[in-house]
This record gives C-alpha cells, sequence and structure tokens, in this order.
C-alpha cells in the first residue's frame, strides 16, 4: 500500500487549483492520502476524494473544519498502525511524546511546521510531509510517499512543483 501525505496546503476554494499539477497525479497512483491538517477548506479534500481514500486530522488553520476532522487518528493500512496530528509540539521530547501519544503506533505523520522530516526512532517513523504550497523557509515545496507493503513502513519526501523541477534540473 502506498499513501501520498501533505500537510499545510492551506488552500481555500478558490486557490485548489495552487496545488502542483504532479500532486493531483501523485492523488491518483495513491492508494490512500493523508493530510496532517491546514487544510483550511473542505474542497481540496472533496477533490482528494475523487482520486484515493482520504484520512485528514485538524489544523491550527482548520477554523470551519473544527467537528468535522479529529484532533488526532489512528488508521491501520496494510497491517500498520499509522497515527496522525497536525502539531507534534517542540522538537526536543518528539519522538517520546508522541510515543507516549500513540503507544500503538509504526508511524506518526504531522505537519504545522512546514519542515519536510523522515525519521525512524526505536521502530517508529515520523513522517512530516513540509508543504506542496507554502514552502516558508525550505528550498521547495514537498510531500511525501509512505509505503507499507509487508508491515515494514518507509516514506519519503519528495519535491513537487516549479522549484523541485529547476532543482533537480541543475
Amino acid at each position: 500500500m502506498r499513501a501520498l501525505v501533505l500537510s499545510d496546503t492551506h488552500l481555500t476554494a478558490d486557490t485548489v487549483e495552487r496545488l502542483p499539477a504532479e500532486v493531483w497525479s501523485m492523488a491518483e497512483a495513491a492508494d490512500v492520502v493523508l493530510h496532517a491538517g491546514d487544510v483550511v477548506d473542505r474542497n481540496l479534500l472533496r477533490a482528494l476524494a475523487e482520486r484515493a481514500p482520504v484520512h485528514a486530522v485538524l489544523g491550527n488553520n482548520d477554523h470551519g473544519l473544527v467537528g468535522v476532522l479529529p484532533e488526532r487518528l489512528e488508521v491501520v493500512l496494510d497491517g500498520v498502525t499509522v497515527a496522525m496530528v497536525h502539531d507534534s509540539g517542540p522538537r526536543g521530547g518528539r519522538p517520546k511524546r508522541l510515543r507516549r501519544w500513540f503507544p500503538d503506533a509504526a508511524v506518526v505523520v504531522f505537519g504545522h511546521s512546514h519542515e519536510p522530516l523522515v525519521e525512524d526512532h526505536d521502530g517508529l517513523l515520523l513522517v512530516n510531509p513540509g508543504s506542496a504550497t507554502q514552502r516558508r523557509r525550505q528550498p521547495v515545496h514537498t510531500v511525501a510517499w509512505l509505503d507499507l507493503d509487508g508491515g515494514v513502513p518507509r516514506a519519503e519526501v519528495v519535491p513537487v512543483g516549479p522549484l523541485a523541477v529547476r532543482s533537480t534540473a541543475s
């Protein structure tokens, strides 16, 4: 099973077209889409759901989705427990904190910082896809792939958008 992981897209009904074209193609190729919050508007979730099943959590900017999206979520995908939360808290102590929050999870997907990250901490895989639309201090926009085949989770951050094309061409 392959999951497309997104976070911090911050797209409204009027700006949903700002999601890079390759992300739409990736959603079509995915078995499932995981969105770690700051969706902002349910139109993006609807459009993604036309391509693959979607699981999403509430972000701090998702004011219109309070009561619609959970703050935390655990799903079992291909036999692997994947937990989701928007804000994982400060860097210091993050792995222990997330293990405490999600003791049964093999993977925790989070966002909020817009900083892509894939780290394994004694069997707990932490995945922050960054942002496909608001890179902030990052050199490129990013998403992540989460592969769950065989019960062993693996993840990679993938650059997307026009800056990614330029950075891979140089």
